[in-house]
């Protein structure tokens, strides 16, 4: 008969929800163990631009929640040594209407020391990468910043099994939970309570509840230039009008209303392709560029270099860089539930499960995962 192995709180998914959960509940004084059915995680976590965005969320619980989440990334980067940039970021206008759009949104906002609207010279001092031409202004926010998500992916899991009781089993896929019960492969685990925070094992685990979430997938499209040289450097994040439309801390302003207009009769490819364009810069000197949003259960498993054309195209309207080399290109695909920002249910007393962060698992994860210990520990 094979031995039982017992854990205080089993996680499953090692990408960025299962170790905000991990963290969270190993603060509380629980022994956790992580399952990851890859030998590393390689799905959505690893695969988009490391920005931790509280800008993009709309006052009040989310905004809140975002920035926990920011100063719970601040303390584990410098304890782990992670690649942090607190860069702040800059959202550009050029047309009047996306100037429309920002003046209303400082004027709905509470007055806040961290966010400014800056007139064209005032943004040229925060950055010498925006495109001047035709600049009308942007948006200063000081609470963004950039992590390295491969760095952090990969070497969070060794830094919280150091200094906390977690313990990572990876290669190892949770093929059944009736709980307290976890099949392991080949192995049988007890745990007192289990987070499902894969969407991939949640799919496999509960199939009939995933089917009913009305859950999709979103497939975004990246790329990566070569380290700029001479030690070049970004500054600021920057995007411009179009994240206007895809945010919503923005969702709000009625101006908004005559920007989609305009942007969908202008130029029709970037909504049908949900292109929005940002960029950031990771600790090797590198931009990361993208990206585009393809709804659907099954996502297309082929790129589009018409997509990234578009990106590239619309980049350089507003940024200007040493180098715009392309060293790798690449998608994701992540869970999106339509009109909410997670999906989390118990289907079962001890077992909750937790998906659909819609993207911003950076953003949102490690103030989630504090709030979910929280209510069900």
């Amino acid at each position: 008969m094979s031995q039982t192995n017992h854990t205080e709180i089993a996680i499953v998914g090692a990408g960025i929800v299962g170790l905000a959960h991990a963290l969270a509940a190993a603060k509380q004084g629980f022994k956790v163990t992580v399952f990851e059915r890859n030998f590393a995680a390689v799905g959505a976590s690893i695969r988009n631009f490391g920005m931790v965005w509280p800008i993009g969320q709309p006052a009040g619980k989310l905004r809140d929640r975002a920035l926990r989440s920011r100063e719970i990334w601040l303390e584990i980067a410098e304890r782990a040594g992670l690649y942090c940039d607190r860069s702040g970021s800059l959202l550009l206008a050029y047309r009047q209407d996306e100037l429309n759009v920002l003046e209303e949104f400082i004027a709905t906002n509470a007055p806040n020391d961290s966010i400014a609207l800056l007139n064209a010279d005032e943004v040229a001092g925060k950055s010498n990468a925006v495109n001047s031409d035709g600049l009308l202004g942007g948006l200063w926010s000081d609470t963004e910043m950039t992590v390295d998500p491969r760095e952090a992916i990969q070497k969070l899991p060794a830094f919280l099994a150091h200094h906390y009781p977690i313990e990572f089993q990876f290669g190892k896929t949770v093929t059944a939970i009736s709980h307290p019960n976890l099949q392991v492969g080949s192995e049988l685990w007890t745990a007192d309570r289990i987070f499902v925070c894969s969407g991939a094992d949640m799919e496999t685990l509960y199939p009939e509840i995933y089917a009913e979430t009305g859950i999709t997938k979103v497939k975004l499209q990246m790329m990566r230039t070569v380290p700029q040289p001479e030690s070049w450097r970004l500054g600021p994040s920057l995007c411009a009008g179009l994240t206007l439309t895809h945010y919503a801390s923005f969702a709000h302003c009625s101006t908004l209303d005559a920007l989609k207009k305009r942007i969908e009769l202008e130029t029709p490819d970037f909504p049908k392709w949900g292109i929005h364009v940002m960029v950031s810069q990771n600790g090797l000197g590198e931009l990361i560029l993208g990206d585009s949003h393809e709804y659907g259960l099954n996502p297309d498993p082929f790129d589009r270099c018409e997509i990234n054309d578009l990106v590239l195209d619309y980049l350089q309207k507003f940024a200007k860089f040493p180098s715009l080399a392309i060293a790798e290109t690449w998608h994701g695909v992540y869970a999106k539930l339509s009109g909410k920002t997670e999906f989390i249910a118990q289907p079962t007393p001890n077992v909750v499960l937790v998906n659909a962060l819609s993207g911003a698992g950076m953003t949102l994860s490690f103030g989630l995962a504090e709030e979910n210990i929280a209510t069900y520990l």
